[in-house]
């Protein structure tokens, strides 16, 4: 297979440390994500070495633009004792149920925000990146948080802004709220953050109601959200917002976690949401960087993701697998969850779920009415 890619086609940032490295057996993320989306998209032809960058592991010193070195520090001497101390777990977070002290604990973080360090770089040069492993979006400065130990979005938009670009667009449609980013970027003026996430979930911020400098759009949506609902509020909504800010580049943090068959939300949504919503920005963005986020059922999360990548290179995607990418997903389980005891067979044969339609509610339309009412304050 040979692959002739012009300078200017999409790049994959990606590494083989996630391919074996969990948080633990029973943590949410034991599943294998990103390796799966590697090897999906070499499956079918659509990742060679010519587009694919492996991700440098950051330095705490580049770190240190938004992590404080105590915390760089603490995780480092997590990896090290395989332990932290009680002092440590108060403070910073780690150790902790959700945020375990796991073999990588340094090491994987520090590759995804390596990752999301060259990836501002290259999407500067005007690029479209894709960092599937990104999308940590709930780490804070000095502590963990929501699976998250570094904050890689937020230092992809400082890479960004220290290589030249200012008015920046992050978009995120993870089922959780990027209480991590807002906390970085929600006063920033050049910085347009719209947050579409489930109502009353976890880590319970982002209301509506938020402003930042006026430049903070939350759209907390109600349990159920389906296809059709999605679409309003990405062309009523998120599209317009976007055209009239005219951002230097765009940030899209694309978490897995909205659909039907994920076990940590109780949205709806089928992958040609995410699909969609990709291929409107990419009209609109001179600029783009694509980031994972959430997902955590091997099989949902991995077609999705691969059929970005499929988005961005403007690959048709096929009603049928290829036999080899067939059986990526045929290898993949997932213990402890009923949904690996009797997967439907359309998990392992294709890449596209079928759309889930359905009646526009009321709640959705006034929560979207409500953010339009205050749209042109600075347009």
């Amino acid at each position: 297979m040979t692959f002739d890619l012009d300078s200017a086609a999409p790049v994959f940032i990606g590494h083989e440390i996630y391919r074996h490295s969990s948080y633990g057996h029973m943590h949410p993320l034991r599943i294998p994500r990103v390796s799966t989306v590697m090897d999906l998209s070499r499956a079918l032809g659509w990742l060679g070495p010519a587009n694919f960058r492996t991700a440098p592991r950051a330095k705490p010193e580049a770190l240190t633009h938004w992590h404080s070195a105590d915390y760089l520090q603490a995780l480092q001497i997590a990896e090290r004792d395989g332990a932290v101390s009680d002092r440590t777990r108060e403070r910073h977070q780690i150790g902790t149920h959700t945020n375990p002290v796991f073999p990588e604990i340094w090491r994987r973080p520090a590759t995804t925000a390596g990752g999301s360090l060259l990836a501002g770089e290259l999407v500067s040069q005007g690029r479209y990146v894709y960092h599937p492993a990104g999308g940590t979006h709930h780490a804070f400065p000095d502590r963990a948080g929501g699976f998250c130990y570094l904050n890689d979005p937020v230092l992809a938009m400082l890479s960004l802004r220290r290589n030249g670009l200012r008015r920046l667009a992050y978009i995120d449609i993870d089922a959780h709220h990027p209480d991590g980013v807002e906390h970085g970027f929600g006063n920033d003026p050049d910085c347009l953050m719209i947050s579409v996430h489930e109502a009353r979930r976890w880590p319970f911020t982002g209301q509506i109601t938020d402003r930042g400098v006026g430049n903070v759009y939350n759209l907390p949506l109600p349990r159920g959200l389906n296809d059709s609902e999605m679409a309003l509020v990405r062309d009523d909504l998120m599209l317009p917002l976007v055209q009239a800010w005219q951002p230097d580049a765009i940030i899209l943090q694309c978490g897995a976690d909205a659909v039907e068959e994920d076990p940590l939300s109780r949205l709806s949504l089928s992958n040609n949401a995410h699909w969609a919503i990709l291929a409107q920005l990419m009209s609109l963005a001179p600029r783009l960087l694509v980031l994972g986020g959430g997902g955590y059922n091997p099989w949902s999360v991995g077609r999705l993701w691969t059929g970005i990548w499929g988005v961005l290179n403007r690959q048709d995607i096929p009603d049928r697998l290829p036999a080899e990418a067939e059986g990526v997903l045929r290898a993949l389980t997932f213990p402890g969850n009923s949904r690996g005891r009797n997967p439907p067979d359309h998990w392992f044969t294709t890449l596209r779920d079928a759309p889930r339609h359905g009646p526009v509610r009321e709640e959705v339309r006034g929560a979207v009415q409500a953010l339009q009412a205050r749209k042109m304050a600075w347009a």
